[in-house]
């Protein structure tokens, strides 16, 4: 990577924009960042009513998509792991793009707390008391008002937080794939409880310029950088443009949904530290192997592509071996997983092997 200017931080407002567009910028910046291209960079972002699924996520096990349907609401994927979430103009997002150098670390707990305590700052000026609550939230007297997390790509990283301007809770709660008893008026309420808008704190909604200049200054003084407002580079442009027209498909959005397979599907849900995991395996209960896996979740992988090498690696494999190809697999690559391990991918898929079994005994 070329050397670039350490002192300077770029702010670069990109307005509304569709989500497909917001995915789009995300994978140009973060590959021209890692490229050299791109200088250091502060990027604000507004979507038009969306509803975004991880990387990693199903599209039909994550959202209710004909609710999304019926009420004009695009779905997207995002470039990065994580779990689903609604965005709409009612909130204002932030993202940075920085290097391992410019952070003086690459230990992501210790990049959380300092950029979620720097835009905590920034959001206190504004005239509300806004904490950094590990990991990576950011709180007002115990009220969620900022989410956030970030991604390495090599050498750099992609930071990202969304700040509450005037977001109903509720209307999140309606896109995702939640038990019906979740959406009753009293569960609503309790979800309004724990998030807080910044324009209830302020008694007004807040000039967005206003609250993108507090979060600038907070960043240019906790890095120690000068601000410069610029526009995007041509390469950029030219990266946007190419992402853009993979992004904006069904076949980017509805990429990690199931298969069709005739062997029987068992399933289970596995947490752990790194995340919540769907797996799914169709088995060949004669021949005792595993003829197909399907592992879905709110995790973060790199390379993306990690995932889905690893259900085509397990395809036809003895039940027996799975944990040792396993291994294997992931002995043989560069993976940056986090908080997640090879030992939580083998229990994930052991928990779905399990509910097989129990069905068979069962039958």
């Amino acid at each position: 990577m070329s050397e670039r200017d350490q002192k300077t931080l770029r702010v670069l407002d990109t307005g509304l924009r569709p989500a497909a567009e917001n995915m789009a910028f995300n994978r140009a910046l973060l590959e021209c960042h890692q490229e050299g291209v791109s200088p250091h960079t502060l990027r604000f972002l507004q979507f038009e009513p969306c509803a975004l699924v991880g990387f990693h996520q199903n599209v039909d096990q994550e959202i209710s998509t004909e609710y999304c349907k019926e009420n004009g609401i695009a779905i997207q994927r995002r470039i990065t792991g994580g779990g689903a979430i609604y965005f709409d103009s009612t909130q204002l997002g932030w993202e940075l793009y920085l290097d391992k150098r410019f952070l003086g670390t690459a230990d992501m707990g210790q990049i959380a707390a300092r950029i979620c305590n720097a835009a905590a700052a920034g959001i206190r000026t504004l005239g509300v008391d806004a904490q950094f609550r590990p990991r990576n939230d950011i709180e007002v007297e115990g009220r969620k008002i900022s989410g956030t997390g970030g991604a390495f790509d090599g050498d750099s990283i992609m930071y990202q937080g969304t700040l509450l301007i005037e977001f109903d809770v509720e209307d999140m709660l309606r896109i995702l794939r939640i038990p019906a008893e979740k959406l009753s008026n009293k569960a609503i309420e309790s979800a309004r409880d724990r998030v807080v808008n910044l324009a209830t704190l302020l008694g007004e909604r807040p000039n967005l310029d206003h609250v993108k200049d507090a979060i600038a200054k907070a960043f240019a003084e906790e890095f120690a950088v000068e601000l410069a407002p610029l526009d995007l580079l041509p390469q950029e442009q030219k990266s946007f443009e190419k992402a853009l027209a993979e992004i904006d498909t069904e076949e980017w959005v509805y990429q990690r949904n199931r298969p069709a397979t005739d062997a029987p599907l068992f399933e289970s849900i596995f947490k752990c530290d790194g995340g919540l995991m769907r797996v799914g395996v169709a088995l060949d209960p004669e021949r005792k192997r595993l003829k197909q896996l399907w592992l879905t979740g709110d995790i973060f992988v790199k390379p993306a592509r990690t995932i889905a090498d690893l259900e085509a690696a397990l395809r036809d494999t003895p039940q027996a071996e799975m944990e040792e190809r396993v291994r294997a697999f992931f002995a043989e690559r560069d993976v940056e997983m986090l908080q997640l391990t090879v030992d939580d991918v083998i229990a994930a898929i052991q928990s779905a092997l399990a509910m097989a079994e129990t069905e068979e005994s069962a039958g």
